[in-house]
């Protein structure tokens, strides 16, 4: 259980589901040739699962003495086991995870690809180490990741299954996951800040350069509801743009009773946000609507079919 907790299995577990829903609920129905087949493509997302939580253990070894005082019941390495085991495991897991990424980027015949496994353990070890202490730019690094974890599906199943036939299916399925993957960016950008916040303490006592320790706790809340308005104007732009038009109402309630209606009330919370309790609620709310956000191209393609 030590272990599990280590690499926070429920956010891994969510990227696993992000994955999966991509492929067997939107992919897979839209009558396309896919590069991988389901056992490889089982293997690409268990690839990116495995560098993620190497990207967690190393966070955690880094992050010892602003865990102790942010998080300190939840504390894994320094307190249940040893730093230097925590080292082994971070290895481990990323020699495993860019080893399959190797190995799939040659079933495509697509060898230099294995260098986005690499790159991505790198941004992840660059941001433990260094970037989360600059202003911005760690949480810039966390969000571009995230939606790299989307764009990759496409580079790996979609890009080595274009020709001259599908490019147009192609080029527009492509252009859907780039429109989530951006998503996943702005919401997982915003947490971040959000997170900041929740941690402004143990933050500060680190010396660490946060926007919350620079413009203050009140302001950062401000600076979080003008954020929020960005994804709300999206997501609001989208419904009325794409789904009213095509009579697609299913999707458009869903989209508004579980992404939009949560994005205005973390809209209106965030306003008033001051305490950690604040922050944390916060959080957990972008999570799920992050969460709902993806899941909403399953709800969007099905009633797609159903309106045929």
């Amino acid at each position: 259980m030590k272990y599990l907790k280590l690499i926070r299995y429920q956010n891994l577990l969510m990227l696993a589901m992000m994955q999966l829903v991509f492929r067997y609920g939107f992919l897979n129905q839209q009558n396309c040739y896919l590069a991988l087949a389901d056992w490889q493509y089982l293997l690409l997302v268990l690839s990116t699962v495995l560098i993620a939580a190497a990207g967690y253990v190393i966070n955690d070894i880094f992050d010892q003495e602003t865990d102790s005082i942010n998080r300190p019941n939840s504390q894994i390495v320094g307190k249940l086991i040893t730093e230097s085991k925590a080292y082994n495991i971070y290895v481990a897991l990323n020699i495993l995870g860019v080893s399959i990424g190797f190995y799939l980027s040659n079933v495509i015949e697509k060898p230099s690809f294995a260098t986005i496994f690499i790159f991505i353990a790198a941004c992840l070890y660059f941001y433990a180490t260094t970037l989360k202490k600059v202003l911005l730019l760690g949480n810039l690094m966390v969000a571009f990741v995230l939606g790299l974890s989307v764009l990759i599906i496409g580079v790996f199943d979609l890009y080595p299954a274009t020709h001259k036939g599908n490019q147009d299916q192609m080029r527009m399925l492509f252009g859907i996951l780039t429109d989530y993957a951006f998503f996943a960016f702005l919401i997982n950008f915003i947490r971040e800040i959000v997170k900041d916040a929740e941690d402004f303490k143990g933050d500060y006592n680190q010396g660490m350069q946060t926007l919350p320790i620079l413009l203050g706790v009140g302001r950062t809340s401000k600076v979080i509801f003008g954020l929020l308005l960005v994804p709300i104007g999206i997501v609001f732009w989208y419904v009325n743009s794409y789904l009213m038009f095509n009579d697609l109402y299913f999707a458009v309630l869903f989209l508004l009773f579980l992404v939009l209606s949560p994005l205005l009330y973390c809209l209106i919370k965030s306003w008033t946000a001051k305490s950690t309790s604040d922050f944390r609620h916060l959080s957990l709310l972008l999570k799920w609507i992050l969460f709902f956000g993806i899941l909403s191209i399953v709800v969007i393609n099905y009633n797609i079919k159903l309106n045929a």
